[in-house]
């Protein structure tokens, strides 16, 4: 930790002094490139999904307010600069239920942990639970972590978050903290300039204008299955999840890009199928075209999108049924 960032100690601890150490360091000159590996991780629902799309500038990871909406590590890339960021989403750590999905979920959030530059732990700003406190227990010691105090805009009172601050320092090393709200480009902006001095000079590992290293056929899957979850809400569980059966590209005179994509949602049980169906198909149709025109938007194409509901029971605690629908 250098000396800028260290705590103030006893009743002197400063929410504004902490909020100003966290701040970027002094430009320097860099001969050639940075570039590494920074994972962002914590519990369920805590907004890391809307911090890598603030980070990467775009939306490649789906939201919702249902927890446990990520499900792969997604990584989002952004250049700026002489640096590189490569920004690895992880799911929320799962401890309430030891099914296979939630087993895949898990690991998935391991190995991200295990190889990286730098670890942006994520609470929201004020709380702090057990489930927390298990992803905390996960960090490497060795590697550098960021407290990202998310959410700050929902804090009422700010001067409570000192005392909090300092809690926070002693379950853990941290190298800063960083009270910052998702939404704030500002936040943002400062986030880059935090983390630029953790990664190593080496040359980039994937071209300027690259956005994610995941495929268009994933980015059709996921959001179609934030459209699930926009439109059914609490309702259907979340081991709901969706299969690309078919992505094709075509020539087109009238189109530059036309693409014909066939996803199967897939449920446990005939009562979730017939609740995102709705009635007379009117919940299915929503979900299908919200999701096409998104679409639309991110590949730049003409999208025809065709979905279909099939009941699979007990796939989430199927180990061969859990790999062979994507998880690892």
């Amino acid at each position: 930790m250098n000396e800028a960032s260290k705590p103030v100690a006893g009743t002197e601890l400063d929410l504004e002094a902490m909020l100003a150490a966290a701040k970027p360091a002094a430009a320097t000159s860099v001969e050639g490139q940075r570039c590494g590996v920074i994972a962002i991780v914590g519990k369920p629902n805590v907004g890391k999904s809307t911090l890598l799309n603030a980070l990467v500038g775009q939306k490649i990871s789906i939201t919702s307010r249902k927890a446990q909406t990520t499900r792969h590590r997604i990584t989002g890339i952004r250049t700026l600069n002489q640096t590189q960021y490569v920004f690895v989403d992880t799911p929320g750590f799962q401890t309430r239920h030891s099914t296979a999905l939630n087993k895949s979920l898990n690991k998935t959030v391991m190995g991200a942990i295990g190889d990286v530059d730098l670890v942006l732990f994520v609470v929201e700003a004020g709380n702090f639970t057990l489930a927390d406190a298990k992803v905390l227990s996960l960090l490497k010691p060795g590697i550098p972590a960021l407290l990202v105090a998310n959410k700050l805009d929902t804090v009422n009172r700010r001067a409570e978050l000192a005392p909090w601050l300092k809690s926070m320092q002693e379950r853990h090393p941290f190298n800063e903290f960083v009270p910052m709200s998702a939404k704030n480009k500002g936040d943002i902006e400062r986030l880059f300039g935090i983390c630029e001095k953790y990664l190593p000079e080496q040359p980039w590992f994937y071209a300027e204008d690259e956005l994610t290293d995941r495929s268009e056929k994933f980015l059709a899957s996921e959001t179609v299955r934030e459209k699930l979850f926009r439109f059914t809400g609490d309702e259907l569980p979340y081991t709901s999840t969706v299969v690309i059966d078919k992505f094709d590209e075509e020539k087109s005179k009238n189109h530059g890009r036309m693409v014909r994509i066939s996803a199967t949602i897939v449920v446990e049980r005939d009562g979730h199928k017939a609740m995102v169906i709705g009635d007379k198909g009117e919940r299915l149709k929503r979900i299908g075209t919200e999701a096409r025109q998104e679409l639309e938007k991110l590949m730049d194409a003409k999208v025809f999108l065709e979905l279909w509901v099939k009941v699979r029971s007990g796939w989430a605690d199927d180990e061969a049924r859990v790999r062979s629908f994507g998880y690892e």
